[in-house]
């Protein structure tokens, strides 16, 4: 009798075994299973959900099966059960297993913001404005709360942040991100303080920012941004008035159509170096790293004036009767195109 009873107990345990081993066999077919998506989507895991309120979203967006061997997977893959708030990428053939693991790694999905270099202020507000994943905070700020809000030497936020790309993730806040780019401009404009040429007319960190802001908005080749440097230096060393467009056309404010006019040359405002002597009150653009350490190292020349030469260049001159030659032949390069 006690032999028969060892017997059944050894085929139960046999049993046991075996099916353990085959719903473990079946989990593991489950959690290993590629999810449907064809292309990458973003996914949010809310605050407080868990291992079954998500596969619950899977299985409604078609992406995983409604299975009973995903209720069993906690318990032969209690990892699964970790998981942290947040939006996350879900690439194609991703399994079941690594899409857990992301979400208990917390690895969220970095959205990216790009501020071209010579934009403005205005610009980058209506890029913030206009970007969904951003949570907004300064929508209903005038330029001076802003200023304020984020502790800005200026009532304007002109030139004061570094144009380039910053990553986010989904919910980060528009004064989050700007006062990342006002640290790092802040860091490049110390840099360049701090290794300034000597002798520079130049009594400030701020005007060094705005003299690069128009060294910004009058050339982006990169070769040409010293000589320009050199040619403003020059001119504010001799009390010469800077006479840059793109101060005149930013003093215009909304009134700029796109077309300047000599009479426009002319009119004035605070930021028209036609007018004025000197540099502008504030920046007129978000200058890049490399026009602020042209403005700080400017090429040492004898130039005082520049042109365009119609070909994305620029033709630089000594003197006013070259500089009148050179214009004519900017002239005749237009009209012959």
């Amino acid at each position: 009798m006690i032999k028969k009873t060892a017997i059944v107990a050894f085929y139960l345990v046999f049993a046991v075994v075996g099916s353990m081993r085959w719903v473990s066999g079946k989990v593991e077919e489950y959690v290993n299973a590629p999810i449907r998506n064809d292309s990458n989507v973003l996914f949010t895991v809310p605050e407080g959900a868990n291992y079954h309120s998500v596969t619950g979203y899977l299985v409604s967006e078609g992406m995983v099966d409604s299975s009973q061997w995903g209720r069993w997977a906690t318990k032969i893959y209690p990892e699964l059960t970790y998981i942290k708030a947040g939006t996350y990428q879900l690439e194609p053939n991703m399994r079941v297993v690594d899409i857990f693991s992301v979400f208990r790694a917390g690895k969220e999905h970095q959205f990216a913001i790009t501020f071209v270099e010579g934009s403005t202020f205005k610009e980058w507000l209506e890029l913030l404005a206009k970007t969904d994943s951003i949570r907004h905070e300064m929508t209903s700020l005038s330029e001076s709360e802003i200023a304020m809000k984020l502790g800005l030497p200026s009532e304007k936020g002109e030139g004061l942040f570094l144009p380039e790309t910053y990553y986010f993730v989904m919910g980060d806040s528009d004064t989050s991100i700007l006062i990342r780019a006002l640290k790092q401009l802040n860091a490049e404009l110390e840099s360049a303080w701090k290794d300034r040429a000597t002798g520079l007319p130049i009594k400030s960190t701020y005007e060094l920012l705005t003299l690069a802001s128009i060294i910004e908005k009058e050339t982006s080749v990169e070769t040409e941004r010293g000589k320009v440097a050199s040619v403003f230096v020059n001119r504010l060393n001799k009390r010469m008035r800077l006479q840059s467009d793109p101060t005149v056309i930013y003093g215009m404010g909304d009134k700029y159509d796109g077309n300047l006019r000599k009479k426009d040359l002319w009119a004035p405002t605070p930021y028209n170096t036609y007018v004025i002597f000197g540099l502008p009150p504030t920046p007129i653009s978000m200058p890049s790293k490399a026009s602020i350490i042209a403005a700080a190292n400017p090429d040492n020349t004898p130039y005082f004036y520049f042109v365009a030469d119609g070909l994305g260049r620029h033709n630089f001159s000594t003197t006013l009767t070259a500089h009148n030659r050179a214009v004519r032949q900017y002239l005749k390069t237009l009209k012959n195109k």
